[in-house]
């Protein structure tokens, strides 16, 4: 297997509902193995929840995101405001206009509007309704 880089999230009971939705909102292929899915493994911390997600991945032409369910272990996992973000970069800013749309419209919110950037491409920033922030870029029209 070549060498590769994908980013990776846990979120709270909500994997399999967010890696759906931006399958619903970037396309590409969606693989999502659950707890229940898999054989019980000796030695495991917990007892996960059969639905929980063991891992997923969503491919991409632009690359890989990759997470699971975040297991209760006493540790608080902030995505909305922290200073992680998933950037995104288009080919045109219409194509980012689309996305930025999509996100929106399915419960997201803006946090940067999407503008002409001071270095001269196009720069704007998105929270989606699980509180992921979706940094988007392209420096085309």
């Amino acid at each position: 297997m070549a060498a590769s880089l994908a980013s990776y999230i846990s979120l709270p009971g909500t994997t399999g509902e967010a890696m759906e939705h931006w399958h619903d909102v970037f396309g590409g292929e969606l693989q999502i193995m659950r707890y229940g899915d898999i054989p019980p493994m000796e030695g495991m911390p917990f007892t996960p929840d059969p639905q929980a997600v063991a891992h997923a991945t969503l491919v991409l032409p632009a690359g890989i995101i990759a997470g699971g369910d975040a297991m209760e272990d006493g540790n608080d996992y902030n995505v909305r405001g922290s200073a992680y973000s998933l950037l995104y970069t288009t080919d045109t800013a219409e194509e980012a206009r689309g996305l930025i749309a999509k996100l929106v419209d399915g419960g997201g919110a803006m946090g940067m509007p999407f503008e002409r950037a001071p270095w001269g491409g196009w720069y704007g920033q998105v929270f989606d309704r699980f509180g992921v922030m979706w940094s988007f870029s392209s420096d085309n029209d």
